[in-house]
């Protein structure tokens, strides 16, 4: 392969000697670097400025006489001023993209001995974030020998920045992301697979991005906590130093969704007696969780939709924007494209990354570390130690599993439940009959919540007529009650279609299921907004 290096031209270091016959006694670090015998080096490309072009000459016909076979390239670039970071920076980075350094015939090196320090540090950045695709070489004189040496080809060592060929390194890595993984999930090590990979993804893209996130989910799942977790993992990887700033959106209505989220300013509306900043200046270079964020009123998603964009607004009765540079978190438990008040705008923009929490039914296999989890977190609220006897533990956990249990209210329901059998435990010790209690308790919960939420039927005599059992067949009458029973469970055609034709829409069987609902109820002279 072709070996080729990319070196600042040394304006004093490679000066050394002038340009008589002492020059030769000197260590000079670019004609060092060409005389390394372990070392062949095909291409040689020497940055400098204009003016040191006479410099470059002289540089370029020495390595010539050492090493006739490395070809030296020149290429000029102009700074202004060698440890301006943002000018080095720039110029160098425009440098590093050419289609010229991006050869796989080509083992690529960075001369790191000279030039400014400035220089030096971004040579380094471009290499390590493989822009250059490099590896970094230093050279130095040999020890006592700079001037008038008679060795003065110096040494040379090499630096790979791939860190996945450093066992230990990666090895410790790996370990920090372990660490990160656990503290996502609070410590708990839980066994669900799928929730488990769901993790380490979010792990990946809350240290990588600082795009909105999405959380959907059951009520319970634990959106809000995961959101927290989120901010606490970024801040101590300092990548923010602003505040968490949690925002229930569902508390929030009309003016006062506008004036909570961008401030306002004073006599602004009636009530407003001072100035007031707003939940996203507050989260300014932090994170903002807009928790519910389906129940958002419209006029001000519009508003968070140009904030996310331009991360501006402008408050209430102000003249001019605010900025603030937040990072957003939203959480729902609803299906937002299926939402008629929300904008399909802003739901594309929040969801480039979304990830769904499952519920606690869905990962029975966690119960019982999230268990331990809750006795240890309520143990050091209350500062007392709380334990299952053995027997109690074994029927909690009989109870939890049983897939007639379905856990509606997810990890709020398990920790109401540990919350009461420690309150009530003699101390600290949970008995079998302290958990029966609890199990009774929690199924009378049950089955008054399933009575109030149980679908009411449908009466068709009031859509159809008091004949309608005359005029139609059991079997379309039975079809009928359940399609009117989903429309009335939806918040628009569209979104009844999309249920009522599942099947069909993934087999792609069908194009228009809103019309093909539309033509099955107008068979019974019905309409979705009569239902």
């Amino acid at each position: 392969m072709k070996t080729t290096v990319i070196s600042v031209l040394g304006t004093q270091k490679d000066a050394h000697g002038g340009t008589g016959p002492a020059r030769w006694d000197t260590w000079r670090p670019t004609i060092g670097l060409v005389q390394q015998e372990d070392l062949p080096i095909d291409e040689l490309h020497l940055i400098f400025n204009k003016e040191h072009t006479a410099l470059a000459e002289r540089i370029k016909a020495d390595i010539h006489s050492v090493s006739p076979d490395t070809d030296v390239v020149f290429d000029v670039i102009q700074l202004a001023d060698p440890w301006d970071f943002e000018e080095v920076y720039e110029k160098f980075y425009d440098y590093a993209r050419r289609p010229c350094f991006h050869s796989e015939h080509t083992k690529y090196y960075v001369h790191m001995s000279t030039g400014s320090h400035v220089e030096q540090i971004c040579l380094f950045l471009l290499a390590e974030s493989r822009h250059l695709p490099a590896k970094l070489i230093q050279t130095t004189p040999k020890e006592g020998h700079v001037r008038h040496s008679k060795d003065p080809k110096g040494t040379h060592n090499v630096i790979d920045l791939d860190l996945s060929r450093y066992d230990k390194l990666a090895k410790r890595f790996e370990n920090e992301r372990q660490d990160d993984l656990s503290f996502l999930k609070q410590g708990i090590d839980t066994n669900n697979a799928a929730f488990n990979k769901l993790i380490e993804t979010i792990e990946r893209v809350a240290v990588r991005s600082a795009d909105p996130i999405l959380l959907t989910g059951p009520t319970g799942a634990g959106k809000s906590q995961l959101a927290k977790q989120i901010y606490l993992l970024k801040k101590q990887s300092n990548k923010i130093n602003g505040k968490f700033v949690a925002v229930n959106c569902a508390t929030l209505g009309g003016d006062l969704a506008k004036s909570a989220l961008f401030g306002h300013r004073k006599g602004s509306f009636s009530g407003a007696g001072a100035d007031h900043d707003g939940f996203l200046k507050e989260a300014d270079g932090g994170i903002v969780f807009l928790d519910e964020i389906g129940e958002l009123p419209l006029e001000a998603q519009a508003m968070l939709l140009k904030a996310i964009e331009e991360k501006t607004f402008r408050p209430l009765g102000a003249s001019r924007d605010e900025h603030s540079d937040f990072q957003l978190i939203c959480g729902t438990n609803r299906d937002l494209g299926d939402a008629a008040k929300f904008r399909p705008d802003l739901l594309s923009r929040i969801n480039l990354w979304s990830f769904r929490l499952p519920g606690l039914a869905d990962r029975r296999e966690d119960i019982e570390p999230n268990l331990d989890y809750e006795l240890s977190r309520f143990g050091e609220k209350t500062h007392k130690h709380f334990s299952f006897s053995k027997e109690a533990r074994a029927r909690f956990l009989a109870f939890a599993l049983d897939p007639a249990n379905r856990w509606d209210g997810n990890f709020r329901d398990l920790n109401a439940m540990v919350v009461r059998m420690c309150t009530l435990s003699e101390g600290g010790r949970i008995t079998e009959d302290l958990v029966e209690e609890e199990i009774a308790r929690c199924r009378d919960a049950a089955a008054i919540h399933s009575r109030a939420t149980a679908p009411q039927a449908v009466d068709l005599a009031a859509l159809l007529g008091p004949d309608y059992a005359e005029r139609f067949d059991d079997f379309d009458l039975v079809q009928l009650a359940h399609v009117v029973e989903v429309c009335r469970g939806s918040e628009s055609m569209a979104a009844a279609a999309r249920k009522l034709f599942s099947v069909s829409i993934k087999a792609k069987q069908s194009s228009n299921n809103t019309d093909r609902l539309s033509k099955y109820l107008a068979k019974f002279k019905l309409h979705f907004k009569s239902l």
